[in-house]
């Protein structure tokens, strides 16, 4: 995939997914960090199952990053506490 395509793809993936865990949304730079690598954890984790990672811009490459994200957020979050 492109630089582009995981940059749009890190964004949406970040922006839904802080809607999901927060109710509102971390700020566009943290989300887009926070998105691409969400699609990277994702990825890795779908893979590590046994999964397709992400593929391309497509809905079940949407739905990877969206679940990375939560769960980079998820954990980004219980740091950010404890700090």
């Amino acid at each position: 995939m492109s630089i582009l395509a995981w940059i749009v793809l890190g964004l949406i993936a970040g922006f839904i997914g802080s809607k999901i865990v927060n109710k509102s949304g971390e700020g566009l730079i943290l989300d887009l960090v926070l998105g691409i690598v969400g699609a990277i954890v994702g990825g890795w984790l779908f893979s590590f199952f046994g999964a397709h990672g992400v593929t391309g811009v497509n809905l079940y490459s949407l739905v990877v990053a969206v679940i990375g994200a939560i769960v980079v957020l998820v954990v980004y979050h219980a740091i950010k506490k404890a700090v």
